[in-house]
Formats: C-alpha cells, sequence, structure tokens
C-alpha cells in the first residue's frame, strides 16, 4: 500500500544553522502516527515543512503520492492537509462561529462532511461560545476551535502541534477523547505531544527525532514494551 504521507530525507536549516539531517517519515491512510522528541529537537520544523510554512534545503515531501514540497501552505491545504498549530492561533477578532464558516470546504464532496453543525456536536462548549471573540476564549476553548476550524476543511490527513500543551487535566482528557473519536471514524492524524501514554492508546506508529535525526521508529507495542526508549529520548 502506497504511503499517504511520505517524507524522505528531509533537511530543513535556518540560515547557517541546519535543523533537520534526512528525515524520514512515513504514514498510511486512516493511520494515526506521532513525532516525538524534546523540546527543540526538530518536531515543529517537521510540521511546518510538510504544512509548507517551512522551505527545505534537501530531500522531498510526498503527499497522496503527489510531490509537494515547494508548493505554497494554501495549495497544501486544499490538497488536504490541516495544521491544528502549537499556540491555536486562533483570530482574535472573529467569533468561533465566523472561524469555522470561513474554512468550511468539502472538496472531496464527501457524504457526511465535518460542518460547523458536526463541529459543534463534537464540542458543546463551543455551541455556548459560538458567539464568542477568539480572544474571549479559554485556552482549552481555543484549543477545541483550532481542532474545530481543522476539521470543517474536511482534510485527509490532520497534523497537530503539541496536542494538549498548557491545558487543564479534564480539557486534555476531552481533547484525547476527540482524537480518538477521530481515530476510530478513519481520521489520518499526526500528532506531536508530550504524553507518551496517551499516544501510544491513540496511534499506530511513532517516530522519535533527536537533534534533527530519526533514533527509533516503531509500533506502540514496542514503544509500551521498551521505557527505556522514554528516558533516553523523551526525558521522561
Amino acid at each position: 500500500m502506497s504511503a499517504l504521507l511520505e517524507v524522505s530525507g528531509l533537511e530543513v536549516a535556518y540560515g547557517p544553522s541546519q535543523v533537520l539531517f534526512g528525515l524520514d517519515l512515513a504514514m498510511h491512510e486512516s493511520e494515526a502516527a506521532t513525532l516525538l522528541g524534546r523540546n527543540g529537537m526538530g518536531k515543529t520544523t517537521t510540521l511546518r515543512a510538510i504544512c509548507g510554512l517551512q522551505a527545505i534545503k534537501g530531500g522531498s515531501i510526498r503527499f497522496a503520492g503527489e510531490r509537494i514540497d515547494g508548493w505554497r501552505p494554501d495549495r497544501i491545504g486544499r490538497a488536504g492537509i490541516a495544521l491544528v498549530p502549537e499556540g491555536r492561533q486562533c483570530f482574535p477578532n472573529l467569533t468561533v462561529d465566523e472561524h469555522l464558516v470561513a474554512f468550511f470546504a468539502n472538496r472531496r464532496g464527501l457524504a457526511e462532511p465535518w460542518t460547523p453543525s458536526r463541529v459543534y456536536e463534537l464540542f458543546p462548549r463551543l455551541l455556548e461560545r459560538s458567539k464568542n471573540l477568539g480572544n474571549q476564549l479559554s485556552g482549552g476553548e481555543q484549543q477545541m476551535l483550532a481542532i474545530g476550524r481543522a476539521l470543517v476543511t474536511n482534510p485527509r490527513l490532520l497534523i497537530l502541534d503539541e496536542a494538549t500543551e498548557g491545558l487543564a487535566p479534564l480539557i486534555r482528557e476531552e481533547i484525547w477523547a476527540c482524537l480518538a473519536r477521530l481515530r476510530s471514524a478513519g481520521q489520518s492524524i499526526l500528532v506531536v505531544d508530550k504524553y507518551v501514554e496517551k499516544l501510544i492508546g491513540l496511534a499506530d506508529r511513532h517516530t522519535i527525532i533527536e537533534r534533527g535525526q530519526v533514533v527509533w521508529q516503531g509500533s506502540s507495542h514496542e514503544l509500551d514494551a521498551d521505557h527505556g526508549i522514554w528516558h533516553r529520548y523523551l526525558g521522561i
């Protein structure tokens, strides 16, 4: 089976400072995968490169069989990749409802697409805040909105950078429950987060990077069975 996302030999530099060194990553349709590593190891840079937000120095990025490195971010979004960015990045002067309506698209002609109404069913708290501006929401509500905003584009691949960072425990559990529901429905997901126990329960495969290079790849069963890997590369 061909990969939905295939990153091969990815190299990225910020000026004279190289950040990624020949990174490889692949995942298939309807699969959940993670990108793990300590802070500053290149996880966000990898996600930004996939989404066209960061130019690459070498290697290639293919999505659904087509090479997308060098594409503009909006073209990559229309091709079916949606990013929930670190820090949420909700628009402060748009209401919840305006966010969801503005981003709604069903380019693949799905019979049951994600719509603002379906997002409100997924996150009832957002329905209660539908007329609130982005800067009037709590951190947890902003994260729900960022996920909903990505879902209404009806992506083939949903990418989440620091999915639950800075959220209260109860809100974190709500986000994990949402991702599990999406996973069960066959949504392809690539997620960065530090809660390895939760990720083992969610994802099929994991990639750990250190100093911009892949140092380990394997299944949830393999990662769960070797906590030495956690201590060596994740600081847990």
